[in-house]
This record gives structure tokens, sequence and C-alpha cells, in this order.
């Protein structure tokens, strides 16, 4: 059976992929009380990554948007790998978001909009969170973009 959050995803006509397995010594998310933390998720897709580079050089500030889209939905899908279910979601409490960046650009918080644009379609009220957009100079695999994020579960 598709959840209320599976279900506004299939509205919007994504589908939740599978868990993107780690590439390093660390595991997708693990759930500490009440809150499920992500590991940093690359946008992957089917094991690899779209493109690389910097963002303001290679990757256009657009495509580093829609990237940051298929990072989140990676991290729904650790998110549900600990919880079984999405609708468990309380909040997004935090997003974190990073951007592989050329030296001049500074539209990190545009980019990582898309991660948070996604996050409010998907789950309403409970998708507004706090964030971080942060500009560094290379992130794991050459990857334009990564988001980590922080959600509280309702305590069923």
């Amino acid at each position: 059976m598709t959840g209320v959050v599976e279900a506004k995803l299939a509205e919007l006509g994504l589908t939740l992929p599978e868990v993107v397995p780690p590439i390093a010594a660390y595991q997708p998310a693990v759930q500490s009380g009440v809150y499920v933390y992500t590991a940093g998720q690359l946008p992957m897709v089917e094991g690899k990554l779209p493109c690389t580079g910097k963002v303001g050089a290679e990757v256009t500030p657009e495509e580093a948007k829609n990237l940051a889209r298929t990072c989140v939905l990676n991290a729904l899908a650790a998110v549900k790998s600990v919880t079984g279910d999405l609708d468990r979601i309380a909040r997004v409490v935090k997003v974190v978001g990073f951007v592989a960046s050329a030296a001049d650009f500074t539209g990190q918080p545009a980019v990582i909009n898309g991660a948070s644009e996604l996050l409010g379609a998907v789950l309403g009220d409970k998708g507004v969170h706090a964030r971080s957009a942060v500009g560094v100079t290379v992130l794991p695999l050459d990857a334009p973009v990564e988001i980590e994020i922080q959600v509280e579960l309702t305590s069923a």
C-alpha cells in the first residue's frame, strides 16, 4: 500500500528511488529516538551521477537545482529505509546543502531551493525547515550538490 507521501510524489510525477548504497564506511540514514539523520546524499540516478563539476562553471545553477531535488529524493528513500513509512515524518527539521561552486558563484541558496521546494511540495507544512546552503570547493565523486536532512518522526 502506498502512503500519503508516496502518493503525493506520484502526483508530482516522481517515484522514490532505491536507497543509494554508501560509497564509504557509513549508513545512508540512522534513527536516534524520534529523529532520523541522513548521510549526505549525492544526486545519484541508477548508481551514477548525471553530471559532475562545479556550479557556475561546468554545471548551470538550474541543472544544480534539479540535482538538489534528486538528492532530496535519495534522502527520503534513506529515511524510508529506517522508518518503513514516510508518513511517519512529523516534520523536516533541518536541511544542509553543499554546492561545489566555481570561485565566483554565490547562488548556493537558489540551488538548494530545489531540495526545499520539493520537500514543501511533498510534505506541505511538515516540509518547512531550517537550512544551510554552503559553497564548497569539491564534493565526493566531483558531484555538484550534496544534501543531508534531519526529520522528526511521529511516535507511532
